[in-house]
Protein backbone atom coordinates (compact mmCIF):
# COMPACT_ATOMS: atom_id res chain seq x y z
CA UNK A 1 0.00 0.00 0.00
CA UNK A 2 3.01 2.38 0.42
CA UNK A 3 3.94 2.77 -2.86
CA UNK A 4 0.18 3.91 -3.60
CA UNK A 5 0.32 6.51 -0.97
CA UNK A 6 3.69 8.02 -2.14
CA UNK A 7 2.52 7.89 -5.74
CA UNK A 8 -0.71 9.67 -4.90
CA UNK A 9 0.11 13.42 -4.55
CA UNK A 10 2.69 12.83 -8.07
CA UNK A 11 -0.54 11.65 -9.66
CA UNK A 12 -2.46 14.44 -8.61
CA UNK A 13 0.04 17.18 -9.26
CA UNK A 14 0.65 16.07 -13.29
CA UNK A 15 -3.45 16.10 -13.55
CA UNK A 16 -3.65 19.03 -12.24
CA UNK A 17 -0.58 20.59 -14.24
CA UNK A 18 -2.15 18.97 -17.31
CA UNK A 19 -5.75 20.49 -17.09
CA UNK A 20 -4.51 23.99 -16.19
CA UNK A 21 -1.66 24.15 -18.82
CA UNK A 22 -4.60 23.96 -21.38
CA UNK A 23 -5.29 27.60 -21.48
CA UNK A 24 -1.54 28.84 -22.63
CA UNK A 25 -0.91 26.05 -24.50
CA UNK A 26 -2.01 28.47 -27.64
CA UNK A 27 1.00 30.98 -26.77
CA UNK A 28 3.13 28.09 -26.04
CA UNK A 29 2.95 25.75 -29.46
CA UNK A 30 5.50 27.73 -31.52
CA UNK A 31 7.99 26.89 -27.99
CA UNK A 32 6.81 23.19 -27.93
CA UNK A 33 6.86 22.73 -31.87
CA UNK A 34 10.63 23.56 -32.91
CA UNK A 35 11.29 20.62 -35.03
CA UNK A 36 7.55 20.73 -36.77
CA UNK A 37 6.43 18.06 -34.27
CA UNK A 38 2.70 19.05 -33.84
CA UNK A 39 1.80 19.28 -29.85
CA UNK A 40 -0.57 16.78 -30.11
CA UNK A 41 1.97 14.27 -30.71
CA UNK A 42 3.37 16.07 -27.67
CA UNK A 43 0.17 15.52 -25.49
CA UNK A 44 0.54 12.03 -26.44
CA UNK A 45 3.70 11.20 -26.13
CA UNK A 46 3.37 12.71 -22.06
CA UNK A 47 -0.32 10.22 -21.53
CA UNK A 48 1.87 7.36 -22.66
CA UNK A 49 5.37 8.82 -20.59
CA UNK A 50 2.18 8.75 -17.75
CA UNK A 51 0.59 5.51 -18.62
CA UNK A 52 4.45 4.03 -18.14
CA UNK A 53 4.96 6.10 -14.97
CA UNK A 54 2.48 5.63 -12.94
CA UNK A 55 0.93 2.09 -13.49
CA UNK A 56 -0.91 1.52 -10.53
CA UNK A 57 -3.26 4.90 -11.93
CA UNK A 58 -3.47 3.97 -16.29
CA UNK A 59 -6.73 4.89 -15.90
CA UNK A 60 -6.66 8.08 -14.70
CA UNK A 61 -3.86 8.81 -16.40
CA UNK A 62 -5.62 7.66 -19.83
CA UNK A 63 -8.71 9.74 -19.00
CA UNK A 64 -6.31 12.68 -18.51
CA UNK A 65 -4.75 12.37 -21.31
CA UNK A 66 -7.39 12.08 -23.43
CA UNK A 67 -9.44 15.21 -21.91
CA UNK A 68 -6.21 17.28 -22.45
CA UNK A 69 -5.96 16.38 -25.70
CA UNK A 70 -9.61 16.33 -26.78
CA UNK A 71 -9.50 20.27 -25.26
CA UNK A 72 -6.25 21.22 -27.01
CA UNK A 73 -7.88 20.28 -30.40
CA UNK A 74 -11.31 21.59 -29.90
CA UNK A 75 -9.81 25.41 -28.44
CA UNK A 76 -6.99 25.47 -31.13
CA UNK A 77 -6.45 22.99 -34.07
CA UNK A 78 -9.77 21.31 -34.65
CA UNK A 79 -10.64 17.72 -36.37
CA UNK A 80 -10.62 16.59 -40.05
CA UNK A 81 -14.37 16.28 -39.27
CA UNK A 82 -14.34 19.78 -38.68
CA UNK A 83 -13.51 22.85 -35.90
CA UNK A 84 -15.11 22.58 -32.15
CA UNK A 85 -17.33 20.75 -30.27
CA UNK A 86 -18.99 19.98 -33.65
CA UNK A 87 -15.93 18.65 -35.08
CA UNK A 88 -14.97 16.93 -32.06
CA UNK A 89 -18.86 14.90 -31.87
CA UNK A 90 -18.62 14.53 -36.06
CA UNK A 91 -15.15 12.57 -35.44
CA UNK A 92 -16.41 10.48 -32.43
CA UNK A 93 -19.89 9.92 -34.53
CA UNK A 94 -16.90 8.04 -37.09
CA UNK A 95 -15.03 6.04 -34.35
CA UNK A 96 -18.05 4.50 -32.35
CA UNK A 97 -18.52 1.43 -34.07
CA UNK A 98 -14.79 0.63 -33.10
CA UNK A 99 -15.03 1.75 -29.95
CA UNK A 100 -18.76 -0.48 -28.98
CA UNK A 101 -17.14 -3.49 -30.87
CA UNK A 102 -13.56 -3.22 -28.72
CA UNK A 103 -15.63 -2.56 -25.35
CA UNK A 104 -18.12 -5.80 -26.30
CA UNK A 105 -15.47 -8.23 -27.39
CA UNK A 106 -13.39 -7.46 -24.13
CA UNK A 107 -15.60 -7.91 -21.47
CA UNK A 108 -17.44 -10.86 -23.60
CA UNK A 109 -14.45 -12.53 -23.74
CA UNK A 110 -13.81 -12.05 -20.17
CA UNK A 111 -16.37 -14.35 -19.30
CA UNK A 112 -16.44 -16.29 -21.98
CA UNK A 113 -12.86 -16.68 -20.47
CA UNK A 114 -14.47 -17.54 -16.83
CA UNK A 115 -16.87 -20.07 -19.11
CA UNK A 116 -13.64 -22.19 -20.34
CA UNK A 117 -11.86 -21.84 -17.21
CA UNK A 118 -14.99 -23.65 -15.35
CA UNK A 119 -15.14 -26.59 -18.18
CA UNK A 120 -12.68 -28.48 -16.69
CA UNK A 121 -10.81 -28.17 -19.03
CA UNK A 122 -7.67 -26.56 -17.40
CA UNK A 123 -7.23 -28.76 -15.04
CA UNK A 124 -6.97 -31.91 -17.86
CA UNK A 125 -4.13 -30.32 -19.80
CA UNK A 126 -1.21 -31.00 -17.16
CA UNK A 127 -1.62 -34.21 -18.57
CA UNK A 128 -1.25 -33.30 -21.77
CA UNK A 129 1.43 -30.95 -22.39
CA UNK A 130 5.30 -32.14 -21.92
CA UNK A 131 7.04 -32.08 -18.62
CA UNK A 132 9.80 -29.56 -18.23
CA UNK A 133 10.05 -26.03 -19.97
CA UNK A 134 8.36 -27.78 -22.69
CA UNK A 135 5.39 -27.70 -21.27
CA UNK A 136 5.09 -23.80 -21.22
CA UNK A 137 6.68 -23.28 -24.71
CA UNK A 138 3.75 -26.04 -26.11
CA UNK A 139 0.74 -24.02 -24.38
CA UNK A 140 2.12 -20.89 -26.10
CA UNK A 141 2.26 -22.85 -29.81
CA UNK A 142 -1.41 -23.32 -29.14
CA UNK A 143 -2.29 -20.05 -28.61
CA UNK A 144 -0.18 -19.52 -31.90
CA UNK A 145 -2.93 -22.10 -33.90
CA UNK A 146 -5.97 -20.84 -31.91
CA UNK A 147 -4.81 -16.89 -32.95
CA UNK A 148 -4.72 -18.26 -36.59
CA UNK A 149 -8.60 -18.43 -36.58
CA UNK A 150 -9.73 -17.22 -33.63
CA UNK A 151 -9.88 -13.56 -32.17
CA UNK A 152 -6.29 -12.81 -30.46
CA UNK A 153 -8.82 -11.53 -27.14
CA UNK A 154 -10.14 -14.81 -27.05
CA UNK A 155 -6.67 -16.90 -27.36
CA UNK A 156 -5.10 -14.00 -25.34
CA UNK A 157 -7.46 -14.97 -22.43
CA UNK A 158 -7.99 -18.86 -22.82
CA UNK A 159 -3.94 -18.98 -22.77
CA UNK A 160 -3.97 -16.98 -19.91
CA UNK A 161 -6.99 -19.32 -18.41
CA UNK A 162 -5.52 -22.54 -19.08
CA UNK A 163 -1.48 -21.53 -17.54
CA UNK A 164 -3.41 -19.70 -14.39
CA UNK A 165 -4.58 -22.87 -13.41
CA UNK A 166 -1.02 -25.44 -14.75
CA UNK A 167 0.66 -22.48 -12.95
CA UNK A 168 -1.22 -21.70 -10.07
CA UNK A 169 -1.65 -18.51 -10.94
CA UNK A 170 2.05 -17.76 -10.57
CA UNK A 171 2.65 -16.20 -13.62
CA UNK A 172 5.97 -14.73 -14.58
CA UNK A 173 5.55 -11.54 -16.49
CA UNK A 174 7.91 -12.60 -19.62
CA UNK A 175 5.87 -15.21 -19.73
CA UNK A 176 2.65 -12.96 -19.64
CA UNK A 177 3.88 -11.01 -22.51
CA UNK A 178 4.63 -14.20 -24.59
CA UNK A 179 1.20 -15.26 -23.77
CA UNK A 180 0.30 -11.65 -25.70
CA UNK A 181 2.85 -11.96 -28.10
CA UNK A 182 1.79 -15.84 -29.59
CA UNK A 183 -1.48 -14.71 -29.51
CA UNK A 184 -0.61 -11.54 -31.86
CA UNK A 185 1.59 -13.39 -33.80
CA UNK A 186 -0.75 -16.45 -34.68
CA UNK A 187 -2.98 -14.09 -36.72
CA UNK A 188 -0.55 -11.63 -38.18
CA UNK A 189 -0.53 -14.37 -41.55
CA UNK A 190 -4.39 -14.86 -41.97
CA UNK A 191 -6.69 -12.69 -43.46
CA UNK A 192 -9.16 -14.16 -40.32
CA UNK A 193 -7.12 -13.92 -37.51
CA UNK A 194 -6.71 -10.33 -36.87
CA UNK A 195 -8.54 -7.12 -38.08
CA UNK A 196 -5.61 -5.42 -39.36
CA UNK A 197 -4.99 -8.33 -42.10
CA UNK A 198 -9.22 -8.36 -42.56
CA UNK A 199 -8.84 -4.91 -43.70
CA UNK A 200 -6.44 -5.57 -45.95
CA UNK A 201 -8.47 -8.68 -47.36
CA UNK A 202 -11.39 -6.07 -47.84
CA UNK A 203 -9.14 -3.19 -49.39
CA UNK A 204 -8.79 -6.03 -52.04
CA UNK A 205 -5.08 -7.69 -50.97
CA UNK A 206 -5.05 -11.14 -51.70
CA UNK A 207 -4.63 -13.85 -49.14
CA UNK A 208 -1.66 -14.99 -50.31
CA UNK A 209 0.48 -12.04 -50.36
CA UNK A 210 -0.36 -11.97 -46.24
CA UNK A 211 0.56 -15.44 -45.53
CA UNK A 212 4.32 -15.02 -45.85
CA UNK A 213 4.06 -13.38 -42.39
CA UNK A 214 3.43 -16.87 -40.65
CA UNK A 215 7.41 -17.13 -41.72
CA UNK A 216 8.12 -14.07 -39.38
CA UNK A 217 5.78 -15.25 -36.88
CA UNK A 218 6.89 -18.63 -36.70
CA UNK A 219 10.83 -17.86 -36.21
CA UNK A 220 9.51 -14.80 -34.05
CA UNK A 221 7.60 -17.52 -31.23
CA UNK A 222 10.80 -19.94 -31.28
CA UNK A 223 12.81 -16.68 -29.96
CA UNK A 224 10.15 -15.26 -27.67
CA UNK A 225 8.66 -18.38 -26.86
CA UNK A 226 12.17 -21.17 -25.48
CA UNK A 227 13.48 -18.22 -22.93
CA UNK A 228 9.47 -17.44 -21.69
CA UNK A 229 9.12 -20.97 -20.90
CA UNK A 230 12.47 -21.23 -19.05
CA UNK A 231 11.48 -18.05 -17.59
CA UNK A 232 7.93 -19.58 -16.28
CA UNK A 233 9.31 -23.29 -15.71
CA UNK A 234 11.71 -21.70 -13.31
CA UNK A 235 9.22 -19.14 -11.42
CA UNK A 236 6.88 -21.75 -11.24
CA UNK A 237 6.94 -25.56 -12.81
CA UNK A 238 3.37 -27.18 -13.79
CA UNK A 239 2.00 -28.24 -11.20
CA UNK A 240 0.13 -31.86 -12.11
CA UNK A 241 -2.69 -32.49 -10.15
CA UNK A 242 -2.99 -35.97 -8.95
CA UNK A 243 -6.48 -35.61 -7.34
CA UNK A 244 -8.37 -34.25 -10.34
CA UNK A 245 -11.87 -35.66 -11.02
CA UNK A 246 -11.53 -35.45 -14.45
CA UNK A 247 -14.78 -34.01 -15.08
CA UNK A 248 -15.65 -31.60 -18.04
CA UNK A 249 -18.32 -29.99 -17.89
CA UNK A 250 -19.44 -29.67 -21.87
CA UNK A 251 -22.17 -27.46 -21.45
CA UNK A 252 -19.32 -24.54 -20.55
CA UNK A 253 -17.13 -25.95 -23.27
CA UNK A 254 -20.05 -25.84 -25.77
CA UNK A 255 -20.82 -22.07 -24.49
CA UNK A 256 -17.34 -20.64 -25.24
CA UNK A 257 -17.42 -23.10 -29.10
CA UNK A 258 -20.94 -21.01 -29.48
CA UNK A 259 -19.61 -17.82 -28.65
CA UNK A 260 -15.71 -18.03 -30.80
CA UNK A 261 -18.34 -19.40 -33.80
CA UNK A 262 -20.57 -16.34 -33.64
CA UNK A 263 -17.46 -14.14 -33.81
CA UNK A 264 -15.77 -16.07 -36.64
CA UNK A 265 -18.82 -16.41 -38.86
CA UNK A 266 -20.09 -12.55 -38.08
CA UNK A 267 -16.44 -10.98 -39.17
CA UNK A 268 -16.11 -13.37 -41.97
CA UNK A 269 -19.62 -12.25 -43.14
CA UNK A 270 -20.15 -8.63 -42.47
CA UNK A 271 -16.24 -7.98 -43.59
CA UNK A 272 -16.52 -10.15 -46.72
CA UNK A 273 -20.01 -9.87 -48.40
CA UNK A 274 -21.21 -6.69 -46.36
CA UNK A 275 -17.78 -4.57 -46.34
CA UNK A 276 -19.97 -0.89 -46.03
CA UNK A 277 -22.18 -2.06 -42.99
CA UNK A 278 -18.95 -2.89 -40.92
CA UNK A 279 -18.38 1.13 -40.69
CA UNK A 280 -22.36 1.69 -39.34
CA UNK A 281 -22.71 -1.17 -36.79
CA UNK A 282 -21.01 -3.03 -34.34
CA UNK A 283 -21.65 -6.29 -35.79
CA UNK A 284 -19.04 -8.80 -33.66
CA UNK A 285 -19.36 -7.35 -30.44
CA UNK A 286 -23.37 -7.57 -30.47
CA UNK A 287 -22.86 -11.30 -32.21
CA UNK A 288 -20.10 -12.32 -29.03
CA UNK A 289 -23.27 -10.59 -26.15
CA UNK A 290 -26.01 -12.46 -28.65
CA UNK A 291 -24.59 -15.74 -27.77
CA UNK A 292 -23.52 -14.95 -24.57
CA UNK A 293 -26.85 -14.23 -23.59
CA UNK A 294 -29.01 -16.82 -25.10
CA UNK A 295 -26.93 -19.38 -22.95
CA UNK A 296 -27.32 -18.12 -19.81
CA UNK A 297 -30.22 -20.51 -18.72
CA UNK A 298 -27.79 -23.17 -19.76
CA UNK A 299 -25.08 -21.63 -17.43
CA UNK A 300 -24.83 -18.46 -15.44
CA UNK A 301 -21.65 -15.91 -16.24
CA UNK A 302 -19.46 -14.97 -13.92
CA UNK A 303 -21.57 -11.70 -13.78
CA UNK A 304 -18.85 -10.38 -10.97
CA UNK A 305 -15.90 -9.72 -12.92
CA UNK A 306 -17.94 -7.21 -15.61
CA UNK A 307 -16.68 -3.98 -13.75
CA UNK A 308 -12.92 -4.85 -13.83
CA UNK A 309 -13.45 -5.92 -17.16
CA UNK A 310 -14.91 -2.78 -18.25
CA UNK A 311 -12.44 -0.74 -16.32
CA UNK A 312 -9.25 -2.31 -17.96
CA UNK A 313 -11.87 -1.74 -21.14
CA UNK A 314 -12.37 1.94 -20.77
CA UNK A 315 -8.78 2.38 -20.11
CA UNK A 316 -7.79 1.10 -23.82
CA UNK A 317 -10.46 2.56 -25.27
CA UNK A 318 -9.07 6.07 -24.09
CA UNK A 319 -5.71 5.48 -25.74
CA UNK A 320 -7.45 4.63 -29.05
CA UNK A 321 -9.52 7.68 -28.98
CA UNK A 322 -6.25 9.48 -28.34
CA UNK A 323 -4.58 8.07 -31.21
CA UNK A 324 -7.37 8.93 -33.46
CA UNK A 325 -7.39 12.17 -32.86
CA UNK A 326 -3.39 12.44 -34.06
CA UNK A 327 -2.40 14.10 -37.36
CA UNK A 328 -1.64 11.29 -39.25
CA UNK A 329 -2.60 12.51 -42.39
CA UNK A 330 0.30 10.00 -44.53
CA UNK A 331 3.44 7.58 -43.89
CA UNK A 332 7.24 7.85 -44.99
CA UNK A 333 7.87 6.40 -48.35
CA UNK A 334 7.12 2.32 -48.42
CA UNK A 335 9.77 0.16 -47.58
CA UNK A 336 11.17 -2.94 -45.51
CA UNK A 337 12.59 0.24 -42.80
CA UNK A 338 9.35 1.67 -43.04
CA UNK A 339 7.91 -1.42 -42.02
CA UNK A 340 10.04 -2.11 -39.53
CA UNK A 341 9.37 1.35 -38.01
CA UNK A 342 5.57 1.00 -37.87
CA UNK A 343 6.07 -2.44 -35.88
CA UNK A 344 7.96 -0.32 -33.12
CA UNK A 345 5.22 2.29 -33.63
CA UNK A 346 2.06 -0.02 -33.36
CA UNK A 347 3.13 -0.63 -29.81
CA UNK A 348 1.98 2.24 -28.71
CA UNK A 349 -0.39 3.79 -31.69
CA UNK A 350 -3.21 2.07 -32.51
CA UNK A 351 -2.28 -0.03 -35.75
CA UNK A 352 -5.87 0.51 -37.59
CA UNK A 353 -5.31 4.05 -38.74
CA UNK A 354 -1.79 2.90 -39.09
CA UNK A 355 -3.06 -0.06 -41.40
CA UNK A 356 -5.76 1.92 -43.08
CA UNK A 357 -3.08 4.63 -44.26
CA UNK A 358 -0.60 1.72 -45.49
CA UNK A 359 -3.63 0.75 -47.90
CA UNK A 360 -4.22 4.01 -48.90
CA UNK A 361 -0.68 4.89 -49.79
CA UNK A 362 -0.02 1.16 -51.31
CA UNK A 363 2.86 -0.18 -52.80
CA UNK A 364 3.98 -2.54 -49.39
CA UNK A 365 4.97 -6.08 -49.22
CA UNK A 366 1.66 -6.84 -47.59
CA UNK A 367 2.93 -9.96 -45.41
CA UNK A 368 5.76 -7.42 -43.75
CA UNK A 369 3.24 -5.27 -42.69
CA UNK A 370 0.97 -7.40 -41.10
CA UNK A 371 3.68 -8.93 -38.99
CA UNK A 372 4.56 -5.29 -38.75
CA UNK A 373 1.44 -3.97 -37.47
CA UNK A 374 0.13 -6.96 -35.90
CA UNK A 375 2.83 -8.47 -33.98
CA UNK A 376 4.39 -4.89 -32.43
CA UNK A 377 1.30 -4.42 -30.33
CA UNK A 378 2.91 -7.03 -27.81
CA UNK A 379 5.89 -4.91 -27.09
CA UNK A 380 3.76 -3.10 -24.95
CA UNK A 381 0.96 -4.57 -22.27
CA UNK A 382 -1.33 -1.62 -23.71
CA UNK A 383 -0.04 -2.09 -27.06
CA UNK A 384 -3.10 -4.39 -28.39
CA UNK A 385 -6.07 -5.24 -26.78
CA UNK A 386 -4.90 -8.79 -26.01
CA UNK A 387 -2.66 -7.52 -24.01
CA UNK A 388 -5.16 -5.21 -21.81
CA UNK A 389 -7.86 -8.11 -21.00
CA UNK A 390 -4.87 -10.57 -19.77
CA UNK A 391 -3.47 -7.14 -17.86
CA UNK A 392 -7.29 -7.39 -16.83
CA UNK A 393 -7.27 -10.85 -15.31
CA UNK A 394 -3.45 -10.26 -14.11
CA UNK A 395 -3.23 -7.09 -12.86
CA UNK A 396 0.41 -7.59 -12.13
CA UNK A 397 1.34 -7.12 -15.89
CA UNK A 398 0.44 -3.14 -16.02
CA UNK A 399 3.99 -2.05 -15.14
CA UNK A 400 5.29 -1.16 -18.32
CA UNK A 401 8.76 -1.21 -17.09
CA UNK A 402 8.56 -4.66 -15.84
CA UNK A 403 6.95 -6.04 -18.96
CA UNK A 404 9.83 -4.25 -20.96
CA UNK A 405 12.74 -5.59 -18.63
CA UNK A 406 11.07 -9.09 -18.14
CA UNK A 407 9.48 -9.54 -21.95
CA UNK A 408 12.50 -8.20 -23.01
CA UNK A 409 12.57 -11.27 -25.57
CA UNK A 410 9.07 -10.02 -27.71
CA UNK A 411 10.96 -7.06 -29.15
CA UNK A 412 13.77 -8.92 -30.06
CA UNK A 413 11.58 -11.95 -31.54
CA UNK A 414 10.33 -9.38 -33.28
CA UNK A 415 13.30 -8.26 -35.07
CA UNK A 416 14.31 -11.82 -35.47
CA UNK A 417 11.06 -12.83 -37.21
CA UNK A 418 11.14 -9.39 -39.30
CA UNK A 419 14.56 -9.86 -40.84
CA UNK A 420 14.15 -13.46 -41.25
CA UNK A 421 10.92 -13.03 -43.63
CA UNK A 422 13.80 -10.77 -45.29
CA UNK A 423 16.10 -12.79 -45.55
CA UNK A 424 14.26 -16.08 -46.47
CA UNK A 425 11.22 -14.14 -48.76
CA UNK A 426 12.77 -10.81 -49.35
CA UNK A 427 10.65 -7.38 -49.61
CA UNK A 428 8.44 -7.95 -52.66
CA UNK A 429 6.61 -4.36 -52.87
CA UNK A 430 3.11 -4.80 -54.48
CA UNK A 431 2.12 -2.08 -57.06
CA UNK A 432 -0.15 0.42 -56.00
CA UNK A 433 -3.54 -0.96 -56.39
CA UNK A 434 -7.14 0.00 -56.32
CA UNK A 435 -9.00 -1.23 -53.73
CA UNK A 436 -12.02 -3.50 -54.78
CA UNK A 437 -15.30 -1.59 -56.08
CA UNK A 438 -17.34 -0.86 -53.12
CA UNK A 439 -14.38 -2.39 -50.21
CA UNK A 440 -14.20 -0.10 -47.22
CA UNK A 441 -10.90 0.23 -45.55
CA UNK A 442 -12.91 0.12 -41.68
CA UNK A 443 -12.83 -2.78 -39.58
CA UNK A 444 -14.49 -4.40 -37.06
CA UNK A 445 -12.58 -4.15 -33.55
CA UNK A 446 -9.69 -6.03 -32.66
CA UNK A 447 -5.78 -4.71 -32.34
Amino acid sequence: MKPQVRDQPLVRSVTSLALWSIAPLACAVDELEPSGIPLDFVLFAATLLGVAIFHRHVLKVALTGLAVIALYKIAYTGFKTGDGVAGFATHMTHEWVLLVNLLALLVGFALLARHFEESGIPELLPSLLPASWLGPFVLLGIIFLLSGFLDNIAAALIGGTVAASVFQRRLHMGYLAAIVAASNAGGAGSVVGDTTTTMMWIAGVSPFDVLPAFVASGVALVVFGVPASLQQHSHQPMVRQSQTSGHVDWVRLGIVGFMLVAAIVTNVTVNVRFPAAADHFPFLGAAVWVALLLTVPLRRPEWSLVPDAFKGSIFLLALVVCASMMPVESLPAPSWRTALGLGFVSAVFDNIPLTALALKQGGYDWGFLAFAVGFGGSMMWFGSSAGVALANLFPAAKSAGQWLRQGWHVPVGYLAGFFALLLLVGWHPNDPYQPLPGASSGATAKR
